[in-house]
């Protein structure tokens, strides 16, 4: 999900990586009649289904994500609604080995950001530790996503290919990192030298006679919502072109049954990850990028596997030739995963796909009362006893959860108190001289909750937990910005490339103005109310004004920031949090929330 600037890196990373055994599914299906389908229909003779197990946006989620990023809402039979804790890989791993029993054709794949923006437990690492995992549960193949650029190209074919960190070296005496077990596909992400694809473009699965591609894409913008070091020299073309393309491939080859995993999504109506996508009609209750991509992608693809907005959904969208074709998503986090019927037809080698519905999908809970995957418990502990001598350390105090993803406001109260941070970092005059301070919400990954995530005690704030709001690490930056610049900046929240889904900056203390929602575009920012320490915005006036590098590059669509100029690069953003926790909070004066009122919201 967006955005996702290149993670610096810590002074030390500790540990390495030994791979799990994956797990093999069963013996092939024999039937003296043609058997029911998953939705109860009696299947047609000469097919067998084939399980698809999805999920996407994982994040290096090993733990149990804290606070609303560990939960997911239900839909209950009488209309009300329920939250259930939901993720972590002991229990994902648990689900889908459940999930595969009974069912001797069954693939695993996913739809990127299986690593970046991860908590410190893989993110110190390098995200070794989520890559263990994927190929401890069987992951069978993923699309890249924008995070997988988090730390460049290089970084990504580490990934792929295994060996140890080029400066962090090797982790745990005589063990050598092994990379994935799995194919990350790119097709759609090219070297500018060579013009071809980074990493696979497309791989096919096979079992007992029974042949499926995969195509893997992430979303053309990737360049616009990461830092530009990880993507120098790439170019990264149109989702549609580019499965379309690789659709023919596989067909010149005889691969007919095709699934696209694409990370890019869409926004259900429903908030809740049972909710109906298809009413009143088929697709009628999602909207975004992927119902384009989706109405437009070769009828030659069976399924499309998606990602990058963190929902949840399943829905049914026609394909250009009007047939129905399942479209799905299983939020964030491994709180969910997506189990998909592909009923495939031996004798054509394809899917088949009815006038009334396609695939058969329903996303399931990863619930928390299940047993816990041993092996996955396993390499939790093993690297969180690597982890512990810093991931242990109070950093600061808290009197209640202070909310950041989980706020459900455009201002959020973990949002405030990050831009205060870096204010308060970079605001003396020989420490950058800033005057306020613009924080991204892509950048903050979590909440900081209340209640104890180990033994360290409620109200504590570990720097572990730190590191989940702020993984990236990214320098703070003061620039100069006149005040018609800085309100070009407010106005791009809501305008250009953010008018379909606005992207909120958290404002520092002292800064205010109103946001009027019944309005369009840039005339959201009402100008004349944007006000610093009381004083309206001088147009003409120079600011110095901090911010993160990624948004000081113009990312998230931003350009008015790239104008900056007088440069002075500061601490990174965590440690400017560490550092206001630690100096704003003890044990028996807790940092409250903030009030979170600083831009007043009209609607």
């Amino acid at each position: 999900m967006p955005p996702a600037p290149q993670r610096g890196r810590l002074a030390r990373r500790l540990a390495a990586c030994a791979a799990v055994l994956a797990t093999a599914t069963g013996v092939a299906l024999t039937a003296t009649a043609p058997p029911a389908g998953a939705d109860g229909a009696r299947r047609p003779a000469g097919t067998v289904d084939v399980q698809l197990l999805s999920f996407n946006d994982f994040h290096g989620n090993l733990e149990p994500p804290q606070g609303s990023s560990g939960s997911v809402e239900e839909l209950q039979a009488d209309g009300t609604k329920k939250t259930v804790p939901a993720g972590g890989v002991e229990y994902l791993a648990q689900s889908l080995r459940t999930a595969r029993k009974g069912h001797p054709y069954s693939v695993t794949a996913a739809a990127g950001d299986m690593i970046g923006a991860s908590p410190l437990l893989s993110g110190l690492f390098h995200d070794e530790p989520t890559i263990e995992a994927m190929n401890g549960l069987g992951l069978d193949v993923t699309a890249v996503g924008n995070h997988e650029f988090d730390e460049g190209r290089a970084e990504l074919t580490r990934m792929q290919r295994g060996g140890c960190h080029p400066k962090d070296g090797c982790y745990e005496k005589g063990k050598t990192f092994r990379g994935a077990d799995f194919p990350y596909l790119a097709a759609n992400v090219t070297d500018d030298r060579t013009g071809k694809p980074i990493l696979k473009p497309y791989t096919v699965w096979q079992h007992k006679g029974v042949k499926i591609g995969f195509i893997g894409v992430t979303l053309k913008g990737t360049p616009d919502i990461v830092n530009a070091d990880g993507v120098k020299g790439l170019t990264f073309h149109g989702e549609v072109e580019t499965i379309n393309k690789y659709a023919k491939v596989l067909d010149r080859q005889g691969v007919k049954a095709v699934v696209a995993l694409i990370h890019e999504g869409g926004m259900p109506a429903s908030t809740s990850y049972n909710g109906n996508c298809d009413s009143p009609g088929p697709g009628a209750g999602i909207s975004g990028p992927i119902v384009d991509i989706a109405k437009r992608v070769s009828p030659r693809v069976d399924a499309l596997v998606t990602g990058h907005t963190h929902q949840s959904y399943t829905c049914t969208i026609p394909d250009p030739a009007g047939h129905p074709r399942t479209v799905t998503s299983a939020a964030s986090y491994g709180r969910l995963y997506t189990d998909t019927t592909l009923t495939y037809d031996r004798r054509s080698h394809d899917i088949v796909r009815t006038a009334v519905h396609g695939p058969h999908a329903v996303n399931h809970v990863v619930d928390r009362t299940q047993p816990k995957a041993p092996d996955m418990t396993s390499l939790i502990g093993r690297w969180n006893k690597l982890a512990a001598p810093i991931a242990d350390k109070p950093v600061g105090y808290i009197s209640a959860d202070i909310n950041g993803r989980g706020a459900g406001t455009p201002e959020e109260p973990l949002g405030d108190l990050i831009a205060d941070a870096q204010l308060a970092a970079t605001e003396e005059p020989g420490k950058g001289g800033a005057q306020l301070a613009l924080m991204n919400p892509g950048g903050i990954r979590s909440d900081l909750a209340y209640k104890a995530s180990g033994g360290e005690g409620d109200g504590v704030v570990t720097y572990a937990e730190a590191f989940t709001v702020q993984p990236f690490t990214n320098m703070t930056n003061v620039v100069d910005l006149t005040g018609a610049q800085l309100l070009a900046a407010l106005q791009q929240q809501v305008s250009g490339p953010n008018e379909a889904s606005p992207k909120i900056l958290q404002i520092s203390h002292g800064l205010t103005y109103t946001l009027d929602m019944t309005k369009a575009g840039a005339a959201r920012v009402v100008a004349d109310s944007v006000k610093l320490d009381g004083a309206a915005l001088d147009p003409a006036k120079t600011y110095r004004v901090a911010m993160n590098e990624f948004l000081a590059g113009g990312g998230d669509g931003f350009p008015a920031l790239k104008q900056g100029t007088n440069k002075y690069v500061g601490p990174s953003d965590l440690d400017a949090l560490t550092a206001y926790l630690t100096a704003h909070s003890t044990p028996a004066s807790p940092l409250a929330p903030p009030a979170a009122d600083r831009i007043t919201l009209v609607k």
